[in-house]
């Protein structure tokens, strides 16, 4: 059974001189460089070709694809295919066993893993120069701007509770024993020699003060709270706002054995403290809501877009009045896809400098030779499937994810996230995360409810005919059946007027009227519960529109309230 380490590591400890004002100008100087980028988005995007052109001659799949030739674009369009994940597989397999060049004349020096939330997980080669050239740059630069605006509150130390960091003594491997893990567990210092310090990567929680098995999630996040509560918290990192929303639920929760540890200086009854029974007191006064707990807390900093774009003001609330949410970085571990440059509330720049972007049109399907849009071509308003190239060895790769284009910014495309690029289609609809959320964010302005959760699948209503079961948590009591009614016709009319092909199924009469299904809160918190046991990391575990899992739909809809059809 793999243990937490409780030593602290000679580069966090007190002789190192790196301060919190270092890391805000690393941060904000990262920020501006990629500013710069972005008044010439064609000369950075023509270097990034470049790069990538270096980075696969050679290679196992250089040669396979005729690229030793290869200097244009149009020629490189024309000789590498659009391709998804299932399609790299074997690519990536190979590499993952050690056999040389497969993707990059650099070797992979260990595999991110993604979450797998629509599927099994991934593996995703890192290189050196994707490290140096894509990861770093791009993720110090998403945080310039949290850092310029919040000076006080970005902090190595007890200031910023970072939720997502959670490095892992001993990682999984792959066949030819490169570490395998998720870039949150990740330690660039032993393959890269890179020190990417985080906010917060200094305070108490960031080492555990004892020793759990590193699987044990929910442990090590009780932990992590237990030892915050007894802080001046001014900031929360979740990046997935999925776990900054399950904060206060963990509190609550946890608030009995969080009084007990607190008063005795235990860790879930275990020694390794120092007893605070004055502070166990005050706690005990003033409760477990995050306002309470943190009264200083000014930023929120996770995701804003998708589901979150419905919870999130209520949330912010629970952490305190006039609390600022900044958005993360529209990306994945495939790299890196907008960085967020202003205080936007929800999208960030094209990151022009980090990879070779092309777009497909959100409501089309992608055929290996699919026409693509540049990065200069796509227009504000409109949803497209992202696809990128870079020199971590991912070439004219389909992310699975649809950006939005708001607006632009420095002479570039703004994007914000708009959901995974799935759809839900059964009888022609073609339905996807995007436009659902915007139904349900409609539905909730013209009937006054605001939203906590959704999720939504469809369900045969008799006759080949399918109809959209939608089950949401509002942020309070449904109190009778005429808001019921109120809301599910207005999603309904909303369904229709943000997708085309909805409209069409429903004029066609395959697709009856979307059902609501007012569930109570705690239904998405117990679902949370049910993942994580089910073997996710906390940071993994994403808001899900389009429920496929049919235990997890009953479990979330067994306690309907309201009427619901």
């Amino acid at each position: 059974m793999h243990k937490t380490s409780t030593g602290r590591s000679d580069l966090h400890g007190l002789h190192d001189a790196y301060t919190d004002d270092d890391l805000r100008a690393e941060l904000v100087a990262a920020k501006e460089r990629l500013a710069v980028a972005l008044s010439d988005g064609a000369a950075a995007q023509r270097r990034v070709f470049e790069a990538v052109l270096d980075q696969v001659a050679g290679s196992a799949f250089g040669v396979a694809h005729g690229l030793a030739g290869v200097r244009s674009l149009g020629a490189y369009r024309e000789a590498v295919p659009l391709r998804p994940y299932r399609d790299y597989d074997a690519w990536l397999a190979r590499a993952a066993e050690g056999e040389p060049n497969v993707l990059t004349r650099q070797e992979p020096k260990l595999f991110f893993t993604t979450s797998g939330s629509t599927g099994a997980r991934k593996r995703i080669p890192v290189t050196e120069d994707f490290v140096r050239q894509v990861y770093v740059p791009y993720f110090r630069a998403a945080m310039g701007v949290p850092a310029a605006y919040f000076p006080g509150e970005f902090s190595l130390g007890a200031a910023t509770l970072n939720l997502r960091h959670d490095r892992l003594a001993r990682p999984g491997t792959t066949g030819s024993g490169r570490p395998s893990l998720g870039p949150s567990q990740a330690d660039l210092r032993g393959g890269f020699g890179i020190e990417l310090r985080e906010p917060g990567s200094r305070a108490p929680w960031a080492e555990l003060p004892v020793e759990l098995d590193e699987r044990a999630y929910l442990d090590k996040l009780y932990v992590r709270l237990r030892m915050a509560v007894e802080h001046d918290v001014r900031c929360v990192i979740g990046h997935n706002p999925t776990l900054l929303a399950m904060v206060p639920e963990l509190l609550a929760a946890w608030w009995p054995r969080i009084l007990r540890d607190v008063r005795d200086g235990t860790f879930r009854g275990l020694p390794g403290g120092v007893a605070n029974p004055g502070r166990a007191v005050e706690l005990e006064r003033c409760g477990p809501e995050p306002s309470a707990v943190w009264p200083r807390i000014r930023l929120l900093y996770c995701w804003t877009s998708g589901v979150a774009s419905l919870y999130l003001p209520r949330l912010a609330e629970r952490y305190g009045q006039g609390v600022t949410v900044l958005p993360a970085p529209a990306a994945a571990s495939e790299g890196p896809v907008g960085v967020p440059v202003d205080d936007h509330p929800a999208a960030g720049a094209l990151a022009v400098s980090s990879a070779l972007y092309e777009f497909v049109d959100a409501d089309d399907d992608i055929r290996p030779d699919s026409p693509t849009l540049l990065w200069h071509e796509v227009e504000p308003g409109r949803d497209y499937h992202v696809v990128f190239s870079h020199v971590g060895g991912l070439y004219r790769y389909v992310l699975g994810d649809v950006a939005q284009v708001v607006d632009r910014v420095g002479g570039v495309p703004r994007v914000r996230y708009a959901g995974r690029a799935e759809r839900s289609d059964v009888v022609g609809e073609r339905l996807r995360e995007a436009q659902v959320v915007r139904a349900v964010a409609g539905a909730a302005r013209r009937t006054g409810w605001d939203v906590v959760n959704v999720t939504c699948r469809p369900e045969p209503e008799g006759g080949g005919m399918y109809r959209y079961a939608v089950a949401v948590a509002f942020g309070r009591a449904v109190p009778d059946g005429s808001v019921v009614a109120a809301f599910e016709g207005a999603l309904d009319e909303e369904l229709c007027r943000t997708s085309r092909t909805y409209r069409g199924a429903r004029a066609a009469g395959r697709l009856g009227a979307a059902r609501l299904l007012p569930v109570p809160s705690e239904a998405f918190v117990a679902d949370w519960h049910r993942r994580v046991a089910g073997g996710m990391r906390p940071p993994e575990v994403k808001d899900q529109v389009f429920q496929r899992d049919t235990a997890g739909w009953e479990l979330l809809t067994r306690n309907v309230r309201g009427g619901g059809g």
